[in-house]
């Protein structure tokens, strides 16, 4: 049932584009898994394998961590609204932060907003199809403002403070690269 691609071909990226959630998933050598759901427009497709997705300041930061230690990286899309599909991508995966000359470029793909914490740009070697028939059916009720309206009553320099305290180590005790 599964149907595998060197890259992302047109249907591939509409779906994507479709897509209002979609879930990463890292892990260490060591520690925890991590699957975070991610949404608020933040993944942009560059090329056939190519994605990028803003990652927005949040109470872990796991995914940096992971990545200094295993580039691995999976993203899975699922249809909850349309024709069943589950799509994933698999890769290798850099983190780019704002210090990185890159920064202003991909940052800029999103707009930048506030709390913008690192771009993970993943180099997709697979891209898998899969049914998705028991995925249940949900509604899209809109985007959630409560981490837009944090960053904003934080400010900037509130959000280097909450990296400093929050963000520098994952739970695993590994560095993430923010500072």
């Amino acid at each position: 049932m599964a149907d595998q691609f060197s890259g992302l071909e047109d249907a591939h990226r509409a779906f994507i584009e479709a897509q209002h959630l979609f879930f990463v998933g890292t892990a260490a050598a060591d520690g925890r898994v991590n699957v975070s759901p991610k949404g608020m427009d933040s993944l942009r497709v560059l090329g056939p394998n190519r994605v990028v997705w803003l990652n927005l300041t949040g109470s872990g930061n796991e995914t940096a961590a992971h990545l200094l230690q295993n580039d691995r990286m999976t993203l899975m899309f699922c249809s909850f609204d349309r024709q069943p599909m589950i799509l994933r991508l698999y890769g290798h995966a850099r983190a780019v932060h704002p210090r990185d000359g890159e920064w202003t470029d991909l940052a800029g793909l999103f707009g930048a907003p506030l709390g913008s914490r690192q771009c993970f740009v993943l180099d997709v070697d697979l891209v898998q199809t899969s049914c998705g028939f028991a995925v249940p059916l949900y509604a899209f009720e809109g985007e959630r403002q409560t981490l837009v309206n944090w960053a904003e009553k934080k400010g900037e320099a509130g959000i280097r403070d909450y990296w400093a305290v929050k963000n520098t180590v994952s739970l695993d005790g590994f560095e993430t690269g923010v500072g």
